[in-house]
């Protein structure tokens, strides 16, 4: 399967007069082409700047980033115009970013072809339809609920038929049935289309309605979780957190490997096997085990 993501070694530095940031420091992250997957991390993790960054609105410091054939570390003022415009779809968890109030849902949903000059009414009706507002299309906004106005700025966002859909907190804002609702649309549109979606969240329950969950501690990714059962959800995450014993009936874990054979093994399990700075390992045929190192004195024992 082809990769429309792939990030290595990703590092993002915000830097002022006086301080310097260190967003992300070293991440590493493949995506899959028609994958439909979350990236979930507390606040101030990283996972928004990664979102940024992949949808071209802010430039990597270092290391490799490529979306859809695009290499965002190179790429050209007037080629990211193009990508942004061609490969990749937004929506955010303020829908007042997608949308023009003083129009109907429509004319939001068309504006994006005629910026593009492929205006498409046939195509932006059936979006429209995709996200259960057919008898709703040429309302304004203000005759809009705020769940109503998220899937007008989810059909924006596919207007222009993009590779690539980010979505940063799309049910942030909305209740709970709503929030299901949004799933399902992205869920369809996936099926339907091929295209890819990342979605960011902190919301376990919602990431646990995705193929494939990464997740970010500190500006690198730490942990993925594959579904074994599309009927569980993650919401066993918020007793266990990342650890061993709140996962292992629902999904299955695993540690990243990047491509020179390092790994980024999460900080909790190192602690719970009172490892610090150093490990030992073994490998014994058929697996590799980690420990702590034994002190000194037991080796020489």
């Amino acid at each position: 399967m082809n990769e429309m993501i792939y990030c290595e070694g990703l590092v993002k530095i915000f830097k002022s007069e006086d301080i310097e940031v260190v967003a992300l420091q070293g991440l590493n992250l493949t995506v899959n082409q028609g994958e439909m997957m979350a990236i979930i991390g507390n606040s101030g993790s990283g996972k928004s700047t990664l979102l940024n960054m992949l949808g071209g609105l802010d430039r990597p410091s270092a290391g490799q980033v490529n979306v859809g054939g695009w290499d965002l570390l190179k790429i050209r003022d007037d080629q990211l115009v193009e990508y942004k415009r061609n490969t990749v779809g937004f929506v955010w968890q303020n829908n007042g970013r997608n949308l023009l109030p003083y129009l109907s849902a429509l004319e939001n949903v068309e504006m994006p072809m005629l910026l593009s000059g492929k205006l498409d009414r046939v195509y932006a009706k059936q979006l429209l339809e995709w996200v259960g507002l057919k008898d709703r299309m040429h309302s304004k906004l203000h005759q809009l609920s705020g769940g109503e106005q998220q899937r007008v700025a989810i059909a924006i966002s596919l207007s222009n038929r993009p590779k690539l859909l980010l979505a940063d907190e799309p049910t942030g804002s909305v209740d709970t049935a709503t929030a299901d609702q949004i799933m399902n649309i992205f869920r369809n549109v996936n099926r339907e289309l091929g295209i890819t979606i990342v979605i960011v969240t902190h919301d376990l329950t919602l990431a646990g309605k995705v193929d494939r969950v990464v997740a970010i501690r500190d500006g690198l990714t730490s942990t993925e979780f594959l579904k074994r059962n599309p009927n569980l959800d993650l919401a066993t995450m918020e007793n266990g957190g990342f650890h061993q014993g709140g996962l292992q009936e629902v999904h299955e874990a695993f540690v990243v490997v990047d491509r020179v054979g390092r790994l980024q093994v999460p900080k909790e399990y190192l602690e719970a096997v009172g490892i610090q700075g150093r490990a030992s390992m073994e490998f014994d045929g058929d697996k590799i085990v980690i420990t702590a190192p034994k002190s000194l004195e037991e080796e020489n024992a």
